[in-house]
């Protein structure tokens, strides 16, 4: 389910997302170029994973067609009406939470932050801020979405820290970027092989 929904999306913004990566990978390496800087790579992808992130949420929460439900402003009344494990539960209830799991990450990875309680404020802003729009474009607002994306945030951030204590306790050899940059790359060809089906579909 996951997949299609991911083919889904990039069958619909591919072009944005191709003219925006050649525009700013060219711009990337001229300024690299012009001020010597050094160039890392899984901290580029990083960089480029949430440009491209951005956009990718911008098409889901502007474009996609839910006109056939209504606005809720009662906490919890939405995500509770679908069973758990069902395929309404996996997109509408898991799918707002892992749609902002990489916000959560992306944002505490470049801030540095410690606090979740800066990744729930800014999620909810972001969230908020969806919803509203939404509402003025003829979608719906929903209360649950927001907590759900506050949660995917918090989720991400949680990664986020997960992953930098497992950096700060692991030796010295494993802190290399050349370490870092090989998970970035097994990473990407287990994406590659998933959207491609080499992978099967977990859910």
């Amino acid at each position: 389910m996951f997949k299609s929904a991911i083919t889904e999306i990039f069958n619909n913004v591919w072009p944005l997302l191709v003219i925006v990566s050649v525009i700013i990978i060219s711009l990337r390496v001229a300024y690299i170029i012009k001020y010597k800087i050094k160039f890392t790579f899984y901290k580029e992808i990083l960089m480029f994973g949430f440009i491209m992130y951005v956009l990718c949420l911008f098409y889901v929460v502007t474009f996609q067609d839910v006109n056939w439900s209504t606005s809720n402003y009662i906490p919890f009344k939405e995500m509770f009406r679908y069973t758990i494990g069902s395929r309404m539960f996996f997109k509408n209830v898991i799918g707002n939470m892992l749609m902002f799991v990489p916000f959560g990450f992306f944002v505490a990875y470049f801030l540095k932050l410690n606090k979740a309680r800066y990744i729930f404020l800014l999620s909810a802003l972001v969230s908020v801020t969806i919803e509203t729009i939404q509402k003025s474009i003829g979608r719906v607002f929903d209360v649950d979405d927001i907590i759900l994306n506050i949660i995917g945030g918090i989720v991400g951030f949680l990664l986020f820290k997960l992953i930098y204590f497992l950096k700060a306790k692991s030796p010295e050899f494993l802190k290399k970027d050349i370490i870092y940059n090989i998970i970035i790359v097994v990473i990407m060809v287990l994406m590659i092989a998933y959207m491609f089906g080499i992978i099967g579909d977990f859910v």
